[in-house]
């Protein structure tokens, strides 16, 4: 059985490490700058709590999980146990910023490296994760990234150069998504509905219109028309929502989000 390490045990990383363990066919070490926390999440997913240096010399793929501002003392760390081995390990890395060159060059090799942009429902498995892979990294590497990472979600190969635009969509639209949901549920409280309940109808409201989307293959707009019937309730909200300018606001919120991933690259060069 092929080994995992996962360097950082965030949220983010927690996530991915948990779903890696669900798939049945890696054994995943844990390491992380607090070990309580890589002891407590080793425990809930039947993982090992192991150190860097450790993870370094042993797995075959390595997820670096830890913050921007960590990465350079991270791979400058390790990068001695790397040059020892005898096959070279796949670095997966879910780092904002250093693209896959970077990457290389700070491991001090030129090793296979999967960049990743994850987001937060991987932690339920409804995921998207977006990969890209340097040209060195194998067929059969990257065939298991994509069974053991299975049970996150979707995986979806995405050239580097457009990771930025990606992760403005997925990576910070569950935010956008929740203060959209928290929205309708307010509304709700503001009609009578008891606030459980109203976030229990919103979420699954949007879990529903989501599923249609994805697998009539219908576009939005379609199923946004196919819900307003003539001088109906919907089309009087749908005028307010337009008055109130949310379609703009949207398209605004993914751009700057778009254009802060590409200053966060430029500041890892």
């Amino acid at each position: 059985m092929m080994k995992i390490g996962f360097i950082g045990t965030g949220n983010m990383g927690g996530a991915l490490a948990s779903a890696a363990a669900r798939s049945g066919e890696v054994e995943v070490l844990l390491a992380n700058r607090t070990k309580a926390k890589a002891e407590t999440l080793a425990e809930r997913i039947g993982a090992v709590v192991s150190r860097n240096e450790i993870i370094a010399r042993e797995a075959d793929h390595i997820f670096l999980g830890v913050k921007p501002q960590m990465i350079v003392d991270v791979l400058k760390g390790i990068a001695p146990a790397l040059k020892e081995r005898k096959s070279a390990p796949v670095l997966i890395s879910m780092v904002t910023g250093p693209d896959i060159a970077r990457i290389q060059e700070l491991a001090g090799g030129d090793y296979p490296v999967i960049r990743i942009m994850p987001n937060m429902p991987a932690a339920v498995g409804e995921g998207v994760i977006f990969y890209a892979c340097s040209g060195n990294c194998d067929k059969a590497q990257q065939e298991a990234f994509l069974r053991y990472m299975a049970p996150a979600g979707k995986l979806f190969p995405l050239a580097e150069e457009l990771h930025a635009a990606g992760s403005a969509v997925a990576g910070c639209g569950p935010a956008f998504a929740a203060i959209f949901l928290e929205s309708m549920a307010d509304g709700g409280v503001a009609c009578g509905l008891p606030r459980a309940s109203a976030i229990q109808y919103a979420a699954q409201m949007m879990l529903g219109t989501a599923k249609m989307v994805l697998e009539t293959g219908q576009h939005p707009g379609v199923l946004k028309d196919s819900v307003c019937s003539p001088a109906g309730s919907t089309i009087q909200g749908v005028q307010t929502l337009e008055k109130c300018g949310m379609r703009a606001a949207v398209f605004d919120a993914v751009t700057v989000a778009y254009e802060k991933n590409v200053e966060l690259k430029k500041a890892s060069d």
